[in-house]
């Protein structure tokens, strides 16, 4: 069976929130899927990340994409599994 890369990418657990009116929270599954439906799309929007906190075994990042009239920021906290990293957790804010 063939993993799709995207898959690879994400921790089992993984959870994603998103602060705004409504909040929301994504599965692992329903972000993926989401993310397979974008492929090969590109945003209009510079991107910047910062890594805030790291060692050897986790990492939290903050990653900025600035649009024309919005901006989306995401806080990601990444683990180690085995050689590789996964992102764990995922909390996404709009201004």
């Amino acid at each position: 069976m063939r993993i799709n890369r995207v898959e690879q990418l994400f921790a089992t657990d993984f959870n994603q929130k998103i602060q705004a009116t409504n909040a929301q929270s994504n599965s692992r599954s329903e972000v993926v899927k989401s993310l397979k439906k974008q492929k090969g799309e590109r945003l209009n929007c510079t991107v910047s990340t910062d890594i805030l906190e790291e060692s050897a075994d986790f990492m939290v990042a903050k990653v900025t994409l600035k649009f024309e009239n919005f901006s989306k920021t995401d806080l990601v906290t990444l683990e180690r599994v085995g050689d590789d990293w996964k992102v764990s957790k995922s909390i996404n804010s709009y201004k």
